[in-house]
This record gives C-alpha cells, structure tokens and sequence, in this order.
C-alpha cells in the first residue's frame, strides 16, 4: 500500500488544555461541549468545530467520527465545541464572525473548518458575506501560513486530468501566505477618477516581517521533505514581488542545504501542468497562492482530496479542506469527506504532535481507496460509487481493522 506523507513537522509546541467537565447530551447545539467516549485518556484537546455552509456540516461530522474511533484506539480524548460561522452565522446572529466563534477558537488546541459561503448570501454587503468571516477568523487567530499539499496517489493517478506519465509520482506543499497583500492591504475601496468614471481599487502590499516569517516556514518545510525551494512572485512588474524576492533570497543564506529558485507567476501556472514533478515546495503570496494552490489540486484528480493547515506564531491551528461549500450538493450525501478527514490527520499531526494516530487516518484513507470506494467526484469505471456517509463508514472500518491486525 502507498504511503501517504505530507512530510511536515511541527513549527510549535502547544500548552496542554485545562482539563474541564462537558456534558453528556446527546444533540449537538452551537457551544455545546462533548467529549469522545475513551477509557482512562492519557492526553485530553479541546477541538473548536465550524462546520460553516453547505457540504461543511456534512464532512465535519464524518471527520469528528474519525477522530472520535482514532482517539478510543490511541487513548486520547477530545472534547468539542461547535460553533457557527460564516452564512450559518449570519442565519443566526446577523455576523459572519460572532465575538464568542473567535474567543472560543481561541481558547482550543485546534480548530476544523468545514466550508463557507454559498448562493444565499452572495447579494449581501462585503462586511455581511460569509467569506468575510473566514478572513476574520484567518486574521484574528494570527494564522499567516497556510500549507496546502498536494501528493497524486497511486490509486487515483488515472483520475487525473493529466497525462499518466505527467501526474505519476507529483507531491508537492503550496506555503501560502495568509493575512497580507492584496486581501488585506489599504487603502480599498471604491470611488471615482478624475474623469468621474467608478473605480474599484485594492493594494498589493507587504512588510518585511510578513515576508520574512512566511519565508522561514517554506524554508524549514523544504529542509523536511526534498530540499527544494521555489519561490513565486511577480518582480519584473510588482514592486511588492520585488521586495519579496530580495527578502526570500536574503534569507537562502540561512538554509544552505536548500536549493532556493525564483518563478514569476505566470510561468509557475504554466508549469504546474507541463511538469508539475519539479517542484517540491512552493511560496508565494496570498492572491498567488489562492490560485496556484486550487491549480495545483487538480493535478490530484480532484478538490475534494486535499487537507490543508494554517499556522501562526504561536496559538490554536486552523485545519480545512481546500473545498468550498459545494451548495449545489449539500445535503445530498454526494459530498467527498476525504480532504476534511486529511485535515483532521494534519491537525492531530502538526497541532496536536498525535502522529500515531494521524498515520492511522492517513493508512485507513489509502486502504479505503485501494478498495475502490469512490465518491462522484472520483469515480470511474469498475469503481464502487458511494456517498459521504458511506464513505465515512469505510474509514471508520479500515481504522477498526488496524485495530484488530495488531491485536
């Protein structure tokens, strides 16, 4: 069986949660704690769950199944609380960020995030749109980095778009940077020029420290997988990509077992598709890394298989599928768990350091795909089509079958 690495280690250490009582209710409500079900626990995390719009709610609850069997196996336990955010917020207390979401997410070890957004909201002013509420939360955790991998499995290369010879062996991370340039920067806004037409404008802008601290996590990502660095801007026209460029090559001098490369944007799109098994890490800036970033997905055969991380100096992680909310499919059971399950092997990874139990999660989604379980998304000839629930169900008995090999 293939191995699934997403070859990162952690960049903090986390103080241990305080432990508290939570109640046995059996309905989940917004802020309700509730624990899973594990005899004489070692370790105890509070985890914040969003489950947000559309398809959200749906792979978050398959994903808290996930955790909640890994946890009985490895003697950890979890507690949780649920809160809203996005348009589910905005259904319910007029904001797409309420003040108790953030102070909540906070206070946890670790946060999962199901999806945002979604048709009904999409006439709303900006501060109402659900999305804003994302970027919010991105900020107000202090969450820069964001790491999205993106590795071809053996058992879906023929889902790929792509050439088999082309997709074969692909596994790279997108270091993203999250909470500057031009999603961030002012002034914004609109107005009119001198001739009274209506403009719409936004600034492209980056301080040093915000280069410097996404370059240094791209840098040690490097170091831990394959030792190559390619850096992306736009520097033969953006004077924010120029500044980049000199601060991400000043900083190469720290790393000398890391190969550091420079591609402008447009040619790093391109390349992607030509020869996408070039590259090992990638960093860029926020607009660019939102875009290579969903590009580069698709090498995988689909959205819907990528986890992703976002992580700050210091505090709770925010762990996500790179997915949006789908609301075409929700509440249809069409939707593919897998990204949202990645998400909780990276968040019990890299926020929690529970690697033994993320390797459980990462073997059991490997051992469901060599047995051919496929979600729509996925799906091709000779395949067994099921849906999020069943899908869900399959981990969940390829998770229990480890435990019964090893007994």
């Amino acid at each position: 069986m293939a191995s699934l690495q997403l070859n990162l280690k952690p960049f903090k250490i986390l103080t241990p949660f305080k432990y508290t009582s939570c109640s046995s209710s059996g309905t989940p409500k917004w802020g309700k704690i509730q624990c899973s079900a594990t005899s004489n626990p070692k370790k105890s995390y509070n985890i914040t769950l969003l489950p947000g719009d559309g398809i959200g709610p749906e792979v978050v609850s398959v994903a808290k199944q996930v955790l909640n069997l890994t946890a009985s196996l490895e003697g950890i336990e979890f507690k949780y609380q649920e809160m809203p955010v996005g348009g589910a917020a905005l259904d319910l207390t007029g904001v797409p960020l309420p003040e108790e979401t953030l102070s909540v997410a906070k206070q946890s070890d670790a946060i999962l995030l199901g999806a945002i957004g979604g048709y009904k909201w999409d006439a709303n002013e900006k501060h109402l749109k659900p999305e804003t509420g994302l970027l919010q939360l991105r900020e107000g955790l202090g969450v820069f980095a964001n790491l999205r991998p993106a590795t071809v499995l053996p058992q879906l290369i023929d889902s790929s778009t792509l050439k088999r010879e082309v997709a074969q062996g692909v596994d790279l991370m997108v270091v993203r940077e999250l909470t500057g340039g031009i999603y961030f920067g002012k002034p914004r806004g609109f107005g009119k020029n001198e001739n009274g037409d209506e403009i719409g404008f936004n600034t492209e802008v980056y301080a040093t420290y915000e280069i410097d601290r996404i370059a240094r996590v791209a840098f040690e990502t490097a170091r831990k997988r394959r030792g190559k660095l390619c850096s992306v801007d736009k520097a033969n026209v953006l004077e924010a990509s120029m500044l980049w460029r000199k601060r991400v090559t000043m900083m190469a001098s720290e790393y000398p077992d890391v190969e550091l490369t420079h591609m402008y944007v447009d040619n790093a799109a391109m390349q992607l598709i030509r020869d996408p098994k070039q590259f090992d890490t990638i960093v860029t800036n926020n607009i660019f890394g939102d875009i290579l970033s969903d590009e580069a997905s698709m090498l995988t055969g689909s959205i819907g298989m990528l986890p992703s991380a976002s992580i700050g100096d210091s505090g709770p992680g925010l762990y996500e599928p790179i997915h949006g909310s789908a609301p075409d499919i929700a509440g249809q059971d069409k939707a593919n768990p897998l990204a949202t399950v990645l998400s909780v092997a990276m968040l019990l990874k890299y926020g929690l350091q529970e690697e033994a139990a993320a390797k459980r999660i990462e073997n059991a989604v490997l051992e469901t795909l060599d047995k051919g379980f496929r979600t729509g998304d996925l799906f091709s000839t000779g395949m067994k089509l099921v849906g999020c629930k069943e899908m869900g169900e399959q981990v969940l008995k390829s998770i229990d079958s480890q435990r019964l090999a090893a007994v």
